[in-house]
């Protein structure tokens, strides 16, 4: 799309139809998405966590663009709703992309579109997506995940302070946060001998001042990605527009990202799914996406990692791998923190599930995202794991299979107080070598030895 396109698209925020904020979520989404819950009769078995329906998957998608065409999406910014024609919707998936080469030179690595139980290995895109990290220990967690031989991608958390100085939205502590940031970054890959490796970073930019301050060469690079989200539900601002469209001529890659309410205004996991799916649908258009980061979000349980989450994953993976093929990157935010066995149960399901329906892997976001509880040895057994099951060609079926027996391991986390988050990054890792310490690895070493005579061919 070029960037005359581009802009009649956006100008539609100021000629839709204006609404309040309360009246599109409750006129408009709610009752939308409960009329098309009940046509296609969508419901879910929380038994079967990844369905091998393919009449679900079409008409999953069937419905999305239905929700799409018939309300569009509202502009929180204007207070007016953009639509679109199912000329612009039917385009929008065709040209989604199914191969993209992010980084470069010898660390260049080729995202691809895959299929269901597809043997070719899921990305592993490696760091804590958004965590909140103090600057004492942000270098050290950046390289924690940078030095593992699985990785193929890095991400990283948000820096709270910079320079003693708390960081703040809009203000120039965030300039210099998010530049901060790629500073670590960079000199992570330096370090270990991948300096050219992509990135998905700027996660310290709330707003779109701080996403710009990181557009230029030495720090975003255009073989780089960066955020461009919408919210909840099927709501963009025109930050998130301006985002977008400084991509047009700097030419760095748009990851879409929704974070659709299982349990929200959507319903349970079968109206969220299909909300999902229609986000999407709706970025490829007003995100100008070039790939899709999928991280439902439980409305009580939080994490990916929860039933209703996790199947949402599975559908909306082979909905994208066999009806309208493309990068699908699933986040992986589990419950657990670090110094936990159940983390390291935590990942492993997630990590089966969006493998074997057609995903790649982003995370981890462990302890939900809120605290700096997350390591390097958890990134390194999510790589594992889904390189492992995808080479072994594991079915739907056996994934299933595991994956219930692995909730059985973790899910009683869900009613503990603190939701079992664990350890800060320092506790879990000696911060002078950036190594584990003994008590977390020989945890680690247990798991991945459960996961092995569960049916995992590491």
């Amino acid at each position: 799309m070029n960037a005359k396109e581009y802009l009649e698209i956006c100008s539609r925020s100021y000629t839709g139809t204006k609404v309040t904020k309360n009246e599109w979520d409750m006129d408009y989404l709610i009752d939308e998405v409960r009329e098309l819950v009940e046509e296609y009769s969508f419901s879910w078995d929380k038994e079967v966590l990844i369905p091998q329906d393919d009449r679900l998957l079409e008409d999953m998608l069937a419905a999305a663009k239905a929700l799409i065409l018939k309300i569009g999406v509202y502009n929180m910014s204007t207070g007016r709703i953009i639509t679109f024609t199912e000329e612009e919707i039917e385009q929008g998936i065709k040209n989604m992309k199914q191969e993209l080469v992010m980084g470069e030179g010898k660390d260049a690595y080729t995202l691809v579109a895959r299929g269901i139980e597809d043997r070719r290995e899921p990305a592993v895109w490696a760091g804590n997506p958004g965590c909140p990290t103090p600057e004492r220990m942000y270098y050290a967690n950046v390289l924690s995940s940078a030095q593992e031989p699985v990785v193929d991608l890095l991400t990283c958390g948000s820096l709270v302070d910079v320079d003693g100085h708390t960081v703040k939205s809009g203000d120039p502590t965030e300039v210099i946060a998010v530049r901060r940031e790629l500073q670590y970054l960079h000199k992570a890959l330096e370090a270990v001998g991948r300096p050219g490796m992509g990135l998905l970073a700027a996660e310290s930019a709330v707003t779109e001042m701080g996403d710009l301050s990181a557009s230029y060469e030495r720090c975003l690079r255009p073989c780089d990605s960066h955020l461009v989200a919408m919210f909840n539900e099927l709501i963009i601002d025109n930050g998130n527009l301006i985002r977008a469209a400084n991509s047009l001529d700097y030419g760095m890659k748009n990851a879409s990202l929704a974070c659709t309410m299982v349990g929200g205004l959507a319903g349970d996991a079968p109206g969220a799914t299909l909300v999902m799916t229609a986000s999407i649908l709706a970025a490829n258009i007003l995100c100008l996406a070039d790939y899709h980061l999928c991280h439902p979000i439980h409305i009580k349980e939080v994490a990916t990692t929860a039933r209703g989450c996790l199947w949402l994953q599975a559908v909306l993976c082979q909905i994208f791998a066999k009806c309208a093929p493309a990068i699908i990157v699933c986040d992986l935010w589990p419950s657990s923190g670090a110094l936990t066995k159940e983390l390291l149960y935590e990942v492993a399901a997630n990590s089966i599930v969006v493998t074997v329906c057609g995903g790649h892997l982003e995370g981890l976001g462990s302890a939900n995202g809120r605290e700096p509880n997350g390591t390097g040895l958890e990134v390194r057994l999510m790589g594992e794991v889904g390189k492992a099951v995808a080479r072994q060609g594991m079915t739907r079926a056996q994934a299933n299979e595991i994956v219930l027996k692995l909730l059985g391991k973790y899910e009683h986390i869900f009613q503990m107080e603190d939701k079992n988050k664990g350890k800060r990054f320092d506790e879990a890792y000696d911060m002078e070598t950036v190594t584990p310490i003994p008590e977390w690895e020989a945890m680690y070493v247990e798991v991945k030895e459960e996961l092995r005579t569960m049916g995992i061919c590491f």
